[in-house]
């Protein structure tokens, strides 16, 4: 079979930074599904991986966490899906990733593909989907009001795949307000296509910006990306109680400043439950059912914005360069081997 993968950990200046190869096909066993690929979308986690993971020596690491594909085997445990299902999830770190002909699943962290959308516009959605769900109604708890503080959510890099499914779901299941940040034209018209109701500036103090809305202190942030750029203005506009949640990896967070609010921090990781194989482990497989029935509903829209064809090293190199150049705004896919 096809697969695109990496012999080192390195950065893209090197021509063999990803490369296509031929593995052997894997078979299902227990609770395992092999789907067949069909779309598959990129994600900051791939660029991290890839630059900071060496693979174990003679191995080539595949990287991907975002697939779409038609089941063609099942293990003898498997009780949710059959051969011929089409299927949509993000995978588990600690396995090969979804970027290969195809790839080895467990039933439980998977969804049934949205009807109405294609290959491509479906593989933009669960990890991010997964994420940003499991942040607003697993850790932060937004349908739980702050006593006294504005029932709105501010989203900090609104216009990212995460963000761009948070705005959606935060919209199409609660009555609160969405403050996204963005701060260029086309992603601020981005995040207001997406139903946030106020945008705010992020390359500019935040703060101040939402003092100037006059709707009061918000209850939940949810920052996505460059937060300790803005913890500072973070402290100052949460309401005291408040639930923040992030999601990025930034290096020696002070969190002592939130003690005055008795602000509660939260982190979110999407692969800790299949990583850790925890007991609601399927919760993933159920919310991504969730989330493609609002998607068939009209509730919620693919977060895509790029596409590439066919799947192959090359494509993927580029797709990697859009990712860490930071400019990129929804989901970036690639279809088709």
């Amino acid at each position: 079979m096809k697969a695109i993968g990496y012999k080192s950990a390195c950065t893209l200046d090197r021509q063999d930074a990803l490369v296509d190869f031929n593995p052997e096909r894997p078979r299902a066993v227990g609770r395992d599904m092999l789907v067949e690929i069909q779309a598959i979308s990129v994600n900051p986690v791939d660029t991290k991986i890839r630059k900071n993971v060496a693979p174990e020596a003679g191995e080539t690491k595949v990287l991907g966490w975002d697939a779409v594909g038609k089941i063609v085997e099942i293990g003898d445990a498997v009780t949710l899906f059959k051969p011929g299902d089409e299927v949509f999830y993000a995978g588990s770190l600690v396995r090969p990733g979804a970027n290969s002909q195809f790839h080895l699943v467990d039933e439980r962290i998977v969804g049934r593909k949205p009807k109405t959308l294609n290959h491509a516009e479906a593989a933009a959605m669960p990890l991010t989907a997964i994420t940003a769900w499991e942040m607003l109604f697993d850790r932060l708890d937004i349908r739980k009001p702050v006593p006294g503080a504005a029932n709105a959510v501010v989203i900090i890099g609104g216009a990212g795949g995460v963000g761009s499914i948070a705005i959606q779901l935060v919209r199409a299941l609660t009555d609160l307000t969405v403050i996204a940040t963005a701060s260029r034209p086309e992603t601020q018209a981005w995040v207001q296509g997406l139903g946030a109701h106020h945008v705010v500036d992020h390359s500019k103090p935040i703060a101040s910006q939402i003092a100037a809305l006059n709707i009061g202190s918000p209850a939940f942030v949810f920052s996505t990306t460059q937060t300790l750029q803005h913890l500072a203005d973070i402290v100052e506009l949460i309401a005291p109680q408040g639930r923040f949640g992030l999601i990025d990896d930034p290096a020696g967070i002070d969190i002592m400043s939130f003690k005055r609010k008795s602000v509660s921090i939260h982190w979110e990781f999407m692969f800790t439950r299949s990583m850790f194989e925890t007991p609601d482990m399927s919760q993933q497989g159920i919310l991504l059912n969730e989330v493609a029935g609002l998607i068939d509903q009209g509730k919620i829209r693919t977060t895509v914005t790029k596409k590439l064809s066919p799947i192959n090293a090359d494509n993927l190199m580029k797709a990697h360069q859009l990712i860490e150049s930071g400019k990129s705004k929804g989901k970036l896919v690639l279809e088709g081997f």
